[in-house]
């Protein structure tokens, strides 16, 4: 009977994923790569540890570091603002330097592998820490469940880099044996995790969003009060809220002001973020459909939500009710 290692069958099934999302799902490209970047690393680690393909025994710390580079440039991609190669390409510098190691000081690179990890995990960490409108490419359909989903890849590096500390800690110890088991384990976990979590479609955006108690905003501004009125025409007029992708970057490029200006704006003149507010609209809508006859499926899709949860959670934030609760009322 064929038994293949871990990582080899996590290799193969996350490039069954890349062949699948290449087919016909959309995700940004940054997705596929690091996903690629993923396969490959198993791939490479299943080659040298358990088929003793010696000459690629250099690559892998160099494939290693690719991971990552791509989980932060798909990270970045997906929630804060496009690739721009002049400026990112400068992340590949880590795996550059991993080579120049490998080649001038192999000795080194045992350090350098977690160091790289740790400081890509903590930067999406970091990023995620800010959360809400600091993060104007994420949907406003949603609240912090993408943040989640990312918090789990950012762990997922932090655990490779555990992995990699443990096994230089039992080759110190004398018992190199335990390599290919740790390599099995903690690589093939984190990997697939990693892989899992951005095939999420709920990664994409800003997910499930906890009531948590809030400072009153500070007093809102002239200035604040003009931008909420050309917020409440352009919304009255173009129904924008209806669209499940609105952004907080592409509702600021309409009202043609930085998106930082439109949170601070609606922070300070309702005490909610972007979302919310946005979600206020999304709601009424729906109030609207649910009394027109609509189900709650159908009025949830028509009022710019695309999962029940949110939907709910909103629905009950807003009016105090479930959408049955509030529907069996109103009859």
């Amino acid at each position: 009977m064929l038994v293949l290692p871990v990582p080899m069958v996590t290799a193969l099934v996350l490039g069954f994923m890349v062949l699948r999302m290449l087919a016909g799902e959309r995700r940004p490209l940054a997705i596929a790569v690091f996903l690629s970047a993923c396969a490959l690393q198993g791939l490479v680690v299943a080659l040298v540890q358990y088929y003793g393909v010696a000459f690629l025994r250099p690559v892998q710390p160099v494939t290693a570091s690719l991971v990552p580079v791509c989980a932060w440039l798909a990270f970045r991609s997906s929630f804060i603002e496009p690739i721009r190669p002049g400026r990112d390409f400068i992340h590949l510098a880590a795996p550059a330097f991993t080579l120049f190691s490998v080649l001038f000081a192999p000795v080194t690179v045992d350090a350098i592998i977690p160091l790289v990890f740790l400081a890509y995990g903590a930067r999406i960490l970091l990023a995620l820490k800010a959360g809400g409108d600091a993060l104007p490419l994420a949907r406003l359909e949603a609240g912090r469940q993408p943040q989640w989903l990312w918090a789990g890849i950012a762990a997922s590096l932090v655990l490779s880099a555990v992995s990699d500390t443990l096994i230089a800690t039992v080759i110190l110890a004398g018992a190199p044996a335990l390599k290919p088991m740790i390599v099995s384990i903690f690589t093939s976990a984190a990997l697939l995790a990693a892989g899992l979590l951005g095939l999420s479609p709920n990664a994409f955006g800003e997910g499930d969003q906890k009531e948590t108690p809030r400072a009153e905003p500070p007093e809102a501004t002239e200035a604040d009060t003009e931008i909420m009125a050309r917020l409440d025409a352009l919304l009255a007029s173009e129904t924008l809220y209806l669209d499940p992708a609105l952004t907080l970057s592409r509702l600021a490029r309409r009202l043609r002001i930085p998106a930082k200006t439109l949170s601070s704006a609606v922070n300070r003149a309702t005490g909610d973020n972007v979302s919310r507010y946005i979600n206020r609209y999304r709601i009424l809508h729906a109030c609207d459909r649910l009394k027109a006859g609509d189900t709650v499926t159908a009025a949830m899709l028509a009022s710019g939500f695309n999962t029940k949860s949110n939907f709910n959670r909103e629905f009950s934030r807003l009016t105090g009710k479930s959408p049955t609760a509030w529907l069996k009322e109103k009859a």
